[in-house]
């Protein structure tokens, strides 16, 4: 009976050190976890990209693939409402990766224009991936051959709210232009087409990648003018709204007989501040070095070597590192 009363605090210590050894062993696995700031590495990860009929939405199909085959994490890319609801998603903890344009992705940061008071303060870049261009569309007839051209004129600045009207604003605002000094009318892509088709518009904005079916359609029944914006305003663009990038029209789009100099925001990838760097950096390098796995058109325009131009917000400190391992920088 003595020895059993010896015997028992023993064992008792022994299953207490088995116990807390078994605990302690668990907090290195990083497996499961939530990635954040103890650099656990997630099992799942969402990316939230556009609708089915856009371009974010293939591509984040594609990406999705990739991050899942080199990571293991499996990725899922997901239907969404594009860049506004995307920023959202990421604050409210409900995606770790979305597409978005940059100027978006910039208003959402700073909380301004539809972020005001709302400012998305969870993200990061991963970095740009291709040009949305700019495109100021009218018709030979029309007889506006510049942007100061546009004053008294009836012109579609997009879809209420959208980032079109945006852009819309600032490239009048760098003309000495407001949008008192215009028609304004807010129309979608195909309604601005069409407007402009049956004359009860003079000129539209659109925000996208060329060509653009819209636009496209249009000119297989008009004479396409695209209005150029000069360099000194470019430059001028750029200081003021850097998620801004010159860019061109290129000779043969919509017919045109010479590339039309002009201004683009960019699609970007942006990520919740809750992963890791070292998640942001392997799934920046899954994706920059399989771009050739991108069936998508718009794969042929995305490289490592541009993604750090026109970013608007911070980069995440893992997408970073692997662009500092290239020597890639900022041009």
């Amino acid at each position: 009976m003595k020895k059993k009363k010896i015997m028992f605090p023993f064992v008792l210590l022994i299953a207490l050190s088995m116990l807390l050894a078994a605990c302690g062993g668990g907090s290195d696995e990083g497996n499961g976890g939530d990635g954040g700031d103890g650099g656990d590495t997630p099992d799942f990860m969402s990316l939230v990209t556009g609708g089915t009929g856009g371009t974010y939405y293939p591509l984040g199909g594609a990406f999705a693939e990739i991050i899942t085959d080199a990571t293991d994490i499996q990725t899922n890319a997901e239907v969404s409402g594009a860049s506004a609801e995307n920023m959202n998603t990421i604050r409210d903890g409900n995606a770790e990766i979305a597409f978005s344009q940059t100027d978006i992705a910039s208003y959402a940061k700073n909380g301004e224009q539809m972020f005001e008071g709302e400012a998305v303060e969870n993200v990061s870049a991963i970095g740009t991936l291709y040009p949305e261009t700019i495109q100021i569309v009218t018709t030979a007839g029309a007889g506006i051959e510049s942007v100061e051209d546009l004053a008294g004129k009836k012109v579609s600045i997009g879809a209420p709210g959208s980032g079109t009207a945006l852009n819309a604003e600032q490239i009048l605002e760098v003309h000495d232009m407001t949008l008192e000094d215009i028609e304004k009318q807010d129309l979608s892509f195909d309604e601005s087409t069409a407007g402009i088709q049956d004359g009860t518009i003079d000129a539209a904005f659109v925000t996208a990648g060329t060509p653009t079916g819209a636009v496209e359609g249009l000119s297989a029944t008009e004479d396409i003018v695209i209005v150029p914006i000069e360099q000194d305003k470019i430059d001028a663009l750029i200081e003021a709204y850097p998620f801004y990038i010159q860019d061109e029209v290129p000779s043969g789009t919509y017919k045109l007989s010479e590339a039309v100099p002009t201004v683009a925001v960019q699609a970007m990838l942006v990520v919740s501040n809750d992963l890791s760097e070292d998640v942001v950096y392997d799934v920046t390098k899954a994706i920059f070095e399989n771009l050739d796995k991108v069936a998508h058109d718009k794969g042929k325009l995305i490289s490592a070597e541009n993604a750090v131009n026109g970013v608007g917000i911070e980069i995440h400190p893992g997408a970073q590192k692997y662009y500092d391992e290239q020597g890639i920088e900022a041009e």
